[in-house]
């Protein structure tokens, strides 16, 4: 048998992905993904971009010292004081790697740079040749390559080669290619760089035209070696190339592409789940691989074919992805063996600390619902995993409401582990009527920028998930609650929310405007 190209993994989750709107991730939340994505087997995680922010520098730092296994990635421009920042950030990593990148089409070198071929291509020689002085791997990016005329392109990546690079990455930052034309970029790059062979081509492609992943894969069939992307698909604008289907897609076609990655894809759904739970940007029901209707069958000759054969609706195996085939495995009896093994088998590590706040809420849960799913199970260690330091803690609430009349609530707090109650008459409506209460007891006056609620799972004593965006003094973070009970999600996610915004948190500078 015929031995399979080897793919390398480039996640970008933690710096193009968070640029996501609403997406921003704080230095805890960093460190999970981070080290959910060295479990998911990523060759390189780019962490952020350290000169952005000096949020964005701890937490580059942070991940450098701390998270093992996989190669660590810095962003940075070409100039010096980018460059040494990245470095100063990424020089406690097993491994390292800066990654440079300067704009090269004609339209950004015209309105943006305004820097002639020549001018372009020494300042990205000097870029690379001064971060290769300082780390043995350095990967340079022709920002817009897409839209760079292809002797051109050649020419930059022939002297950044020359200078050091170890990775060449050409990105379609606007989402602008198409496959057959990034076919003959990757190709025409093979045939005309001289030393092409010194350096891995990588491919970075944004989903404007809904083609990231499509131009990923015909950049690997024409010989890139690495790709970019990031879990659930985040990023920029419409996002970037998806991880979870790019992988899925090497691995289901490897017959016809002849490649594979390192990728445990059984850590594909959780890991996705964890990301949609930090970041709050939720996956779509019929997203492919890790939508909740990817392996679902409802069209009655589906069903019966996929009672005689699964192979004639499925082209993966729902386990090869992360997911269970039954998911109805738990009830108020189970015990704490049991909720540890279907925990792990979701792809949940728990600390001994862990399991046990999981196994407590766990009955809690059982004795509000009949029959417990992967899904309840599920959000419930997304809750231990996501977990900040609070400030304010839900104690419980006291409703009275009828129609055309304000609502009149009792919250019940603990701040800092002393109990606090405040009581208003006011609000249009229930949920209403709770946002007002919090904002009395905790001070923070806020506004609501978004308000999702979502069954968790099946059936009317389904829990619900509420996700929240509050905005205070310029800074908006988001909030996550999730209980049997909509008014009391409802309350969880304003209060995490509002402990975020009480934390405080630095802004960002976007890469590209900082």
């Amino acid at each position: 048998m015929k031995s399979l190209r080897p793919i390398r993994i480039f996640d970008t989750t933690l710096r193009d992905g968070e640029q996501s709107p609403g997406a921003s991730m704080n230095l805890t939340e960093k460190m999970e993904v981070a080290q959910a994505l060295v479990q998911l087997g990523v060759d390189v995680i780019e962490a952020g971009f350290p000169i952005a922010s000096p949020g964005d520098f701890a937490s580059v730092s942070e991940i450098a010292a701390s998270v093992r296994g996989a190669i660590i990635c810095g962003l940075a421009r070409c100039n010096d004081a980018d460059i040494d920042r990245a470095w100063e950030a990424l020089r406690l990593a097993e491994r390292a790697r800066i990654h440079v990148f300067l704009a090269t089409s004609s339209i950004h070198r015209e309105f943006k740079l305004r820097m002639s071929e020549d001018e372009v291509t020494a300042r990205a020689v000097a870029g690379v040749k001064r971060a290769r002085n300082l780390c043995a791997d350095v990967e340079f990016s022709p920002e817009d390559a897409a839209r760079t005329d292809l002797p051109f392109l050649c020419r930059v990546v022939e002297a950044v080669i020359d200078a050091g690079a170890t990775t060449v990455n050409i990105p379609d930052t606007v989402g602008y290619a198409t496959p057959q034309q990034m076919f003959r970029v990757i190709q025409g790059l093979r045939t005309g760089v001289r030393g092409i062979d010194r350096a891995v081509i990588s491919v970075h492609c944004h989903d404007d035209l809904g083609l990231a992943v499509a131009n990923s894969l015909a950049a690997v069939e024409a010989g890139a070696g690495q790709v970019e992307c990031t879990i659930n698909g985040l990023g920029e604008r419409a996002g970037n190339c998806s991880l979870e289907e790019v992988v899925m897609a090497l691995r289901t076609r490897s017959d016809y592409y002849g490649c594979d990655t390192r990728i445990v894809t059984q850590k594909l759904v959780p890991t996705s789940r964890l990301v949609a739970t930090i970041t709050g940007i939720q996956v779509p029901r019929n997203k492919a691989i890790v939508g909740r209707n990817a392996f679902a069958h409802e069209a009655g000759i589906h069903q019966d074919g996929m009672l005689k054969d699964r192979s004639t609706y499925e082209i993966m195996r729902p386990e090869d992805v992360g997911l269970e085939r039954t998911d109805l495995v738990l009830g108020k009896h189970s015990g704490r063996a049991a909720l540890a093994d279907r925990a792990k088998a979701l792809g949940y590590q728990l600390s001994t600390e862990q399991l046990q706040t999981l196994f407590d809420r766990f009955k809690v849960l059982a004795d509000r619902k009949k029959e417990i799913y992967d899904g309840d199970i599920a959000a419930l260690c997304e809750d231990q995993f996501s977990a900040l330091p609070e400030q304010f803690t839900f104690a419980g609430y006291t409703l009275s409401s009828a129609s055309g009349h304000a609502p009149t609530v009792e919250l019940r707090v603990l701040q800092n582990g002393v109990p606090h109650t405040a009581a208003v008459t006011a609000g249009d409506g229930p949920i209403d009527g709770i946002f007002l209460a919090i904002e009395k007891l905790t001070g923070i006056q806020t506004v609501c920028r978004d308000f999702r609620v979502q069954a968790v799972t099946v059936g009317k004593d389904a829990q619900a998930e509420v996700t929240v965006e509050l905005e205070h003094a310029g800074q908006v973070q988001r909030g996550r609650g999730v209980s049997t009970d909509s008014l009391e999600a409802s309350a969880k996610a304003f209060l995490a929310a509002t402990n975020r915004l009480a934390l405080g948190g630095q802004p960002r500078i976007h890469p590209q405007r900082a």
